[in-house]
C-alpha cells in the first residue's frame, strides 16, 4: 500500500518547491501530475497520445485519464515508501475520484500551503521574469487565483473533515517553511 500526501495550495505558494525537498529528505516520490501528463505526451505512450489529442483540441485531459496515469505511475518501486502528489487533486470531483482508489493509495495526510494574495502574485510576477514564463502575467494569475478560490479552496474543508490536514504558513524563508512542513514527516 502507497500511502499519499497532498500538498495543496494557491499557485505561487511554493508547493513544488517544498515537495521536492520533503521527497528527497523522506526517501518519498515526488509526483506533478502536469509533469506526469507531459511526460506521457513526450514517450507518445497510449494514454500520451489520447491526452495530447484532447490537448490537441484545447480540452481539458478528464479526471478518470488523469487517476489512470497516476494509477500507472504509483505503481513504481519509488512510490512505495510513500507519495508526495502535487497539483491533485485540485477540485471535489478530482478528490473523490482519488477515493476510489483509496483502498491502494490513501490519502493520509493534506499539507496546506497558505499564502496573501499580494504575496503570491509577486512571488509568480519574479518567477515568470526568472524564467521566462510567459503565462505569469497579473491578469493570468488573477484568474488563476480565482480558480483556485472557487475549485480548489473547497477541498481544504473536503479533507479537514477527515481530520487529515495541517495548514503550512508559506510567506517566509524557504528553509524556514520546510522545516515546519518536515515536523509533519517526524512521527
Amino acid at each position: 500500500m502507497t500511502h499519499l500526501v497532498v500538498f495543496l495550495g494557491p499557485p505561487g505558494a511554493g508547493k513544488g518547491t517544498q515537495a521536492i525537498k520533503i521527497a528527497s529528505e523522506f526517501n518519498l516520490a515526488h509526483i506533478s501530475t502536469g509533469d506526469m501528463l507531459r511526460q506521457h505526451v513526450k514517450e507518445q505512450t497510449d494514454l500520451g497520445k489520447i491526452a495530447k489529442s484532447l490537448l490537441d483540441e484545447g480540452k481539458l485531459v478528464p479526471d478518470d485519464l488523469v487517476i489512470q496515469m497516476l494509477i500507472e505511475r504509483l505503481s513504481h518501486d519509488d512510490c512505495l515508501g510513500g507519495t508526495i502528489l502535487d497539483g491533485f487533486p485540485r477540485t471535489l470531483p478530482q478528490a473523490k475520484s482519488l477515493e476510489k482508489i483509496n483502498d491502494k493509495f490513501p490519502v493520509v495526510k493534506v499539507i496546506v500551503f497558505e499564502a496573501d494574495q499580494e504575496e503570491l502574485t509577486k512571488r509568480i510576477l519574479l518567477r515568470g521574469e526568472t524564467s521566462g514564463r510567459g503565462d505569469d502575467t497579473e491578469d493570468s494569475i488573477r484568474v488563476r487565483l480565482e480558480v483556485y478560490q472557487k475549485d480548489t479552496e473547497p477541498l481544504i474543508t473536503y479533507y479537514e473533515d477527515k481530520g487529515i490536514t495541517t495548514k503550512i504558513n508559506a510567506v517566509g524563508n524557504v528553509d524556514d517553511i520546510y522545516k515546519e512542513i518536515s515536523k509533519e514527516f517526524i512521527k
